[in-house]
């Protein structure tokens, strides 16, 4: 350490590579030259180097894992405070088996081990939290980073741990002061640049953050309080989404011969061409008051709430090309495709006549609330220590959003002059392929464009549809109530400890949709029109075609009038749910000897009662006229016990190798959309009988016998590797099914018009359980710090993990018996069969730096649908990669300082998604880097 550190760093800047262009150790050098007033610690002989920032947080992670009796991965706030996230979703991600999946650029929900979000439960400071969503999963990129203490993934069960998740239980935890050793000041600020390498503008925003703890009265009183503030204006971001594939004049379409085999085989569908921007605001605040007069008694209250405001603007082209063939939509009974080029079955080339684009924009505006309050209070009666814990938790969601359309308004068919023509070139039958479009109509022009109901998308003449408005809202309520006592048991029994508790919980989660048509003129003028105002002419990034740019914030009143609307798919998302879990549970410790091993663990077991129940309404859909339809109430519920024993043991085999061995029964309830009590039907005329779709308030958990085996070689603290598999047998789960032989009886009422054969029995499509399936997968993990291959590298370090999920479940089909429908054998829906991670990081003389990759395969994702609801879609692979530099200033006038720059998505990596194939992209949004400029100062 004597020697001077600029030949060190001229020998470790490394070449050029062909995915960073950035040299990570010479900006470091860079860095340690502006810090001249620290450059004396490399002239101070056998001066012993601190251990802080990325290597402290990642040895306090590796101490939490190792001295676990659960398999478990964890992050320090050490790490987090050096991760370049804004929220705690992004730290989670990089954890060994555990993916994030991104909504408008951010990473929000989280999965572990390949399975969905909603199997993962979400604790803060080991209270189970609700979600701001219309399901269970929380939302990550509500909770901050900076205000996280830690976090501990248990990826097994164990006795005491209420909420826990089939795949994971992710406890989140805030700073504890009395753990302190002394006061400490923090405050960071970091600057952004959103959207840098896009097409289109770029976004910018600021993070700051201040924290205090501190501790009085002779270390009895502590106090931690923090806030954390966002703001953000995202870049610019393309978003192409493709329609599909549109046969046109296929043979059942063509019976009057009006499509020449000339004109038939696949062309384009239509496709979105939409650029978005993001304006979000976070606020949050963390405090924690703690008193601890002595070692018998304490008690702590935790408080922390979060407000987040998002408004997305999105503008662009909509293009409905589907109805090329006679007959429908836009064409009005116009001509089919001409001008064609067809190459084995695919349009190539094409034209079609009596074409109208629509301008889009449209406004979304969410307003998140989420706070979460608990009291913790533990004391020593004789040998027993017992605490009591009070829990409150609540999610509040409200929307407003605003569709609106522009465009030429009349009837194509009656006044051919309003309407153009689009011609394509260069499509290969794949909507992958953006071919190049243009066209004969001004879809651009301001004055010729009104807003209006462009392709009589409302309904016709009666029910005319220039913009849609809805604004959904979500109100999620939990409080639980917990008592536990445990006491240490005699010298030479087989278990070290006994603990017994019960745990009450109460939730309630209310969904409301208020929808209606917005209208430019009188409710039955299908083609009144009203110019844009303040329209001004855009072009779409995808295509490169016009369009009538506006934003429709505050314009219904003094532009639109709504017209109310409650058709069944409406009334559909309107519910409550209710569940009240009494938990009672017993764990043993274990330390003891087996087979001549040190075996330390735990045994448990958990009897868990469910009470739930649902009310919402059941919709006779041909009892709506006029778009509001009659609706009846109706409630319903299940009540049922699960016994959930779990057994965790950790065998020492010496030179700090563990063989751990994880059995148990766990389980996840239904998300609480599946248990919403709706029923929505009507007579389907072409097939003849009844058909509808519902909700399943008697649904049971997912359910499933699991075993994890592990094997782990530490370092000390300073490295592990491990492997790991795990088994879970689904004894029961929840999908999605058709029942061919459903009676509706319960619901159809002397109006509703039967089928001819007047039966009552027919298709309903529900969330049903089935039963029989499996879960299997392996898991890879290593941290090293590379002195141990040589002290050359000393600084250097690596982190790499790798994990692969597999499943199989039997789909419930019933009422059919032909072929092999009736027992088809699916993957588990939202199933990521690979999921990576690899980090490389240096940390020396005050200066660190790190690259992180997280990489997850094609997966199916949960994502907001069109019309409100969580739909199912195919959403491709993708490898996320950050990049940190920064510098710490340990000596000097400026101690305490540290400075930071981070690069987050560096490689622009896209999110995508498809159809049946990877080559059928139905949206591909790009949202460019984000470079983070940050300033901290801690006392």
């Amino acid at each position: 350490m004597t020697q001077s550190l600029a030949p060190r760093c001229a020998a470790r800047a490394p070449a050029r590579t062909r995915t960073f262009k950035l040299r990570p150790v010479a900006v470091g050098c860079a860095l340690l030259a502006l810090g001249s007033a620290n450059l004396a610690l490399a002239q101070q002989a056998a001066q012993e180097v601190m251990v802080t920032g990325i290597r402290r947080g990642i040895e306090s992670a590796i101490s939490v894992k190792k001295n676990s009796d659960s398999i478990v991965e964890a992050i320090s706030a050490e790490d987090i405070g050096k991760l370049p996230d804004t929220s705690i979703a992004e730290s989670i991600a990089r954890l060994p088996g555990i993916a994030a999946q991104r909504t408008n650029g951010r990473a929000t929900g989280i999965s572990v081990r390949g399975f969905a979000p909603d199997f993962t439960n979400a604790l803060l400071n080991g209270r189970e939290q609700v979600s701001t969503g219309d399901s269970r999963y929380v939302e990550f990129d509500q909770y901050p980073s900076e205000l996280m203490n830690g976090v501990t993934v248990y990826k097994t069960p164990d006795g005491a741990l209420i909420g826990q998740g089939l795949s994971a239980t992710i406890d989140m935890k805030t700073a504890r002061p009395l753990d302190f050793t002394s006061r400490v000041v923090s405050a960071n600020v970091r600057k952004e640049q959103l959207g840098v390498g896009l097409q289109t503008a770029k976004g910018d925003g600021t993070r700051a953050n201040l924290a205090y703890i501190d501790q009085f009265a002779d270390r009895t009183i502590g106090l931690a309080v923090a806030y954390a503030r966002l703001d953000e204006t995202t870049g610019v971001s393309s978003n192409f989404g493709s329609w599909g594939v549109n046969d046109v004049c296929p043979v059942a379409q063509n019976a009057d011969n009006k499509c020449p085999v000339a004109t038939q085989g696949k062309a384009p569908g239509g496709f979105n061409d939409l650029v978005d921007q993001t304006k979000q605001t976070r606020e949050a605040v963390m405090a924690t008051l703690q008193y601890k007069p002595n070692k018998n008694f304490s008690t702590t209250l935790d408080v922390f709430y979060t407000k987040f405001d998002q408004n997305l603007l999105e503008q662009g082209l909509q293009v409905p090309l589907a109805p090329a063939f006679p007959g429908w939509g836009q064409n009005y009974g116009g001509t089919a495709v001409s001008n064609t080029t067809v190459n084995n079955g695919v349009i190539t080339a094409g034209t079609i006549n009596g074409f109208k684009a629509v301008s889009r924009n449209d406004s979304t505006a969410t307003h998140d609330k989420v706070h979460s309050l608990g009291w913790n209070t533990q004391f020593k009666v004789a040998d027993w220590a017992a605490a009591v814990d009070l829990a409150s938790s609540e999610a509040k969601r409200i929307s407003a959003n605003i569709q609106t359309t522009a465009g030429q308004a009349g009837n194509c068919k009656a006044t051919p002059s309003l309407c153009g023509s689009v011609s394509w070139t260069g499509f290969d039958g794949n909507s992958v392929t953006s071919p190049k479009y243009t066209t004969t109509v001004g879809l651009g022009d301001t004055s010729a464009n009104k807003l209006t109901d462009v392709e009589g998308w409302g309904g016709g003449a009666s029910l005319p549809q220039a913009g849609y408005s809805s604004q959904p809202m979500t109100d999620d309520k939990l409080n639980a109530y917990r008592f536990n006592v445990k006491r240490n048991l005699p010298e030479g029994m087989m278990f070290t400890d006994v603990e017994l508790g019960l745990s009450l919980a109460d939730r309630k989660k209310t969904r409301t949709y208020i929808e209606g048509r917005l209208l430019t003129g009188a409710a039955t003028d299908p083609y009144a029109a009203v110019s844009v105002p303040g329209a001004s002419t855009a072009i779409a990034p995808g295509t490169g075609l016009p369009y009538v740019a506006w934003n429709p914030d505050g314009s219904i009143g003094p532009i639109y009038t709504v017209a109310s609307k409650l058709v069944p798919d409406i009334a559909n998302k309107n519910w409550l749910v209710s569940e009240k879990v009494t938990t009672t549970y017993a764990k043993l410790g274990v330390d003891n000897t087996l087979m001549g091993l040190p075996v330390r663990g735990n045994l448990g077991v958990q009897l868990v009662h469910t009470n739930q129940s649902s009310t919402a309404f059941n919709t006779d859909g041909t009892a709506c006229p006029g778009d509001v339809c009659t609706l009846r109430s109706n409630t319903a519920g299940a009540q049922y016990y699960d016994v959930l024993p779990s057994l965790n043991l950790a065998a020492d085999l010496g030179n700090e190798q563990t063989l751990r061995l994880g059995l148990g029964r766990q389980m996840a309830r239904p998300t609480l959309d599946d248990l919403r009590a709706s029923v929505m039907f009507s007579v389907n005329a072409t097939q003849g009988l009844l058909t509808g779709s519902a909700g399943n308030p008697a649904l049971k958990p997912f359910r499933a016998n699991t075993l994890d085996l592990s094997y782990e070689k530490y370092f000390g603290n300073k490295g592990y590797v491990s492997v790991a598999g795990f088994y879970k047998q689904l004894s029961t789960y929840v999908i999605k099914s058709i029942n061919a032989n459903y009676d509706f009886s319960p619901f159809v009422t002397a109006a509703t018009p039967l089928p001819g054969t007047g039966s009552k029995t027919g298709i309903m499509t529900q969330p049903v359980n089935g039963s029989g399936g499996r879960v299997s997968g392996l898991e890879l993990a290593a941290s090293m710090p590379l002195d141990k291959l040589s002290n050359w590298l000393d600084g250097f370090g690596v982190q790499a993990s790798y994990s692969y999920t597999d499943s199989a479940v039997v789909l419930p089909i019933t009422g059919f018996t032909t072929g092999n429908i009736s027992s088809p054998t699916i993957p588990l829906p939202g199933l990521s069969k690979h999921v990576g991670g690899l980090t490389f990081y240096y940390e020396k003389y005050g200066f660190s730096a790190r690259v992180a990759q997280r990489y997850r395969s094609d997966f199916i994702g949960n994502v907001p649908s069109f019309a409100g609801d969580v739909e199912l879609v195919q959403v491709k692979a993708e490898k996320i990669t950050d990049l940190q530099l920064g510098y710490d200033f340990h000596s000097g006038p400026v101690k305490g300082l540290s400075i930071l720059l981070q690069v987050n998505n560096l490689t622009n990596t896209p999110y995508i998604e498809y159809g049946n194939s990877v080559l059928d992209e139905r949206k591909h949004v790009n949202y460019g880097k984000t470079y983070l400029f940050g300033l901290n100062y801690k006392i």
